[in-house]
């Protein structure tokens, strides 16, 4: 049943949680590498994405699947979670948290500027101009403001950041075409991209348990970055009688983002970061670029099959 006030308050809550998690990624970070924390953070994903099958009594469908369907899930899994998060990380962990987070917000800009090659859409005089907006924003948190001599505080940890971004975009093209149910093809993907990073972890790193701070945290950002917050969302969507309107909670995220980071990482939020940030978020405001928007519409579409 529709009720609006209750699909504000499921959104309203999901945007909580995915403020909390650039802190949680951060925190981890101190006592994990970038891919100890992904083999911690995705194991706890696909536990709970497994359990959440089970209520709903969909796990046992999966062995009905066709070879089709698991080929996708093993190649879509090698690049979410497995690139995705590992490109992100390392962000995170080159980066203060909150201009990671800024940067890993441009992916609606990069979805726009992929589009045009790989969904064949046509870039009209308005997506250039919200565009370039959000670009100039990029530079000033990349340059941390010093814009006139394009000094990079840190140039790789800037790549990482804008390259998860483009992985992201790039992952939700591909997504749009796979007509699959929403949560069982996430959990699949899951599933084969921790062992994806299990391997990685055999030869690039090592099983580290830390029983702190660092386990707890990889362990949040399992399941509110990548697991219960996806259906709190669906669930909002699903309750809702606009999904427009509840989508635009979404530019909400980043700046709560940053009063957390402040909060809990003390980190002292930059003018650059929150002049970047407004630029960022204006320009996509300006283009009413929501990716979200359109990736949770469809996910509305197989809760109400």
């Amino acid at each position: 049943m529709k009720n609006q006030k209750q699909a504000m308050a499921y959104a309203g809550i999901a945007v909580l949680l995915w403020s909390t998690v650039a802190t949680g990624m951060k925190l981890a970070l101190v006592s994990f590498d970038y891919l100890q924390l992904l083999f911690w953070s995705s194991g706890t994903a696909v536990l709970v994405l497994g359990i959440i099958l089970v209520v709903k009594k969909r796990f046992f469908q999966l062995f009905k699947l066709p070879a089709k369907a698991i080929f996708k899930s093993a190649l879509y899994g090698g690049i979410n979670p497995f690139l995705y998060y590992i490109v992100l990380f390392k962000a995170y962990d080159l980066l203060p948290a909150q201009e990671a987070q800024a940067l890993n917000y441009t992916w609606p800009i990069m979805f726009s500027l992929l589009a045009i090659p790989l969904l064949k859409q046509k870039m009209t005089p308005k997506n250039l101009l919200a565009i370039g907006i959000s670009f100039v924003g990029v530079l000033i948190i990349a340059t941390r403001g010093n814009l006139v001599n394009l000094s990079f505080s840190n140039l790789q940890g800037v790549m990482f950041g804008l390259g998860s971004a483009i992985i992201w975009a790039a992952f939700w093209i591909f997504n749009i075409k796979d007509e699959r149910e929403e949560l069982s093809k996430l959990f699949l993907n899951f599933c084969f991209g921790f062992v994806y990073i299990a391997i990685s972890i055999y030869f690039f790193s090592d099983f580290t348990m830390d029983y702190g701070v660092g386990l707890w945290s990889a362990v949040y950002v399992g399941l509110f970055e990548m697991g219960i917050t996806f259906i709190i969302w669906s669930i909002a969507l699903k309750k809702s009688y606009s999904a427009a309107g509840v989508s635009k909670l979404v530019y909400l995220v980043p700046f709560l983002s940053l009063v957390v980071i402040y909060l809990i990482l003390r980190e002292p939020i930059g003018l650059p970061t929150l002049m970047g940030l407004f630029l960022i978020i204006s320009g996509l405001v300006y283009d009413k670029i929501s990716f979200r928007q359109l990736r949770f519409s469809r996910n509305r579409k197989h809760n109400e099959r």
